[in-house]
């Protein structure tokens, strides 16, 4: 696998609350809502519009003017699956305009199923109200397997294409653990059958944390990925001033600490003889008052030594002080973003859509977002060692 080093389009295929500003419910609960305002032709209009305006060519040539060698694209299965095996023209667009882009801008793409039909975990990111009911009904299994098969179908022979994310972040019960590698060994001779050449990647379980019982899956142009975000409390500043170095809960943390962590997967590589793609890493930015820039750099520093690909989580946000936010974000203060409360963010739409919809959309264009141009700056150096 050629070494790959990317940005992830977080927030446009799949809506997510906190880069939007607001709370995390997911996407399709937003959706309905906000259909049963204004009807369902107003939310296709509406989808239709937010995809036109959130990541456009401009913000591919961004990217790869940046040294970036690779997208990786978050999507929602309901993007392309308007009903069981029945799937989108229009979706399907989506993702063929943005390979375009991706192309003449000389840059991969990596596909991420980021939320499966019936949900892989409970998570807002997968689109579930708290349940991950691809674990309980095989139904929404071979459904997502159909949807692979489809893909593989549509872009076996796109050369844009580096490869398939599987599925984003599955949580199942270590005792259920056989389900989980079954219906991977399923979904990769399913696409097999038809696309022999992507690279397909698999992630561990528990958000992709654990990966050992991906060892006799592992085959030619077939990957381990993972995610990584430790110290949690610190990279996404869920409790305050924590600093990197330092304590963490009980804990020290410094570029040891996060070797230690990395150094089972970088163990695992070298035992099955394969790479490691990191799929997601990344830190809330606080003005680098709090070591982030450290933590970044040390994290960078071992994945060049432990030779991992990477895509870092995310190009686009409005600014938040939880979860890591964009390389472009948001700082103004729009009506719709409404930091000062009660509502906050993506759900003031409801309310301000009918007669601000002109104002909101010019907003979301990324010539009003700020680069945070101290991360980028950093990403940029490791973009093009080689």
């Amino acid at each position: 696998m050629k070494k790959l080093k990317g940005i992830n389009l977080g927030g446009w295929l799949l809506m997510e609350g906190y880069i939007l500003g607001g709370r995390n419910i997911p996407e399709h609960f937003f959706k309905k809502s906000f259909q049963d305002i204004y009807s369902r032709k107003e939310l296709k209009n509406f989808e239709r519009s937010f995809r036109r305006v959130f990541i456009t060519e401009e913000d591919i040539k961004r990217i790869s003017s940046w040294g970036a060698n690779c997208l990786r694209v978050p999507f929602n299965f309901r993007l392309l699956e308007e009903k069981p095996y029945q799937y989108s023209r229009e979706g399907l667009m989506v993702l063929k305009k943005l390979i375009k882009w991706a192309k003449e801008a000389r840059i991969c793409v990596i596909l991420d199923l980021h939320a499966s039909p019936g949900a892989q975990n409970k998570d807002w990111h997968s689109d579930s109200r708290g349940n991950a009911l691809l674990w309980r009904d095989k139904g929404y299994r071979q459904r997502t397997i159909c949807l692979w098969q489809y893909l593989a179908e549509i872009f076996k022979k796109e050369e844009a294409i580096v490869g398939f994310d599987l599925l984003n972040e599955p949580v199942i019960e270590r005792s259920r653990l056989n389900l989980l590698k079954g219906f991977y060994k399923r979904l990769i001779r399913k696409i097999r059958e038809i696309d022999k050449n992507h690279f397909l990647f698999l992630e561990g379980n528990v958000w992709a944390q654990e990966i050992d019982f991906l060892e006799d899956l592992l085959e030619e142009r077939v990957y381990p990925s993972i995610h990584f975000y430790h110290p949690l409390d610190f990279t996404f500043n869920f409790r305050p001033r924590y600093f990197y170095p330092g304590y963490v809960g009980r804990e020290f943390w410094d570029k040891s600490t996060l070797r230690k962590m990395l150094e089972k997967y970088h163990r695992f590589a070298i035992r099955n003889k394969t790479k490691v793609f990191v799929g997601e890493f990344g830190i809330n930015f606080r003005g680098g008052y709090f070591g982030e820039l450290n933590w970044l750099k040390d994290c960078l520093e071992i994945f060049e030594e432990y030779d991992f690909s990477w895509t870092y989580w995310t190009y686009k946000a409005v600014a938040s002080s939880v979860f890591p936010d964009g390389l472009i974000q948001c700082i103004e203060n729009y009506s719709w973003i409404k930091r000062e409360g009660p509502i906050f963010g993506w759900e003031n739409f409801y309310s301000l859509w009918r007669r601000e919809k002109r104002k909101i959309l010019a907003s979301l264009k990324s010539k009003n977002f700020i680069e945070n141009k101290a991360i980028i700056e950093i990403l940029k150096r490791y973009f093009l060692k080689k």
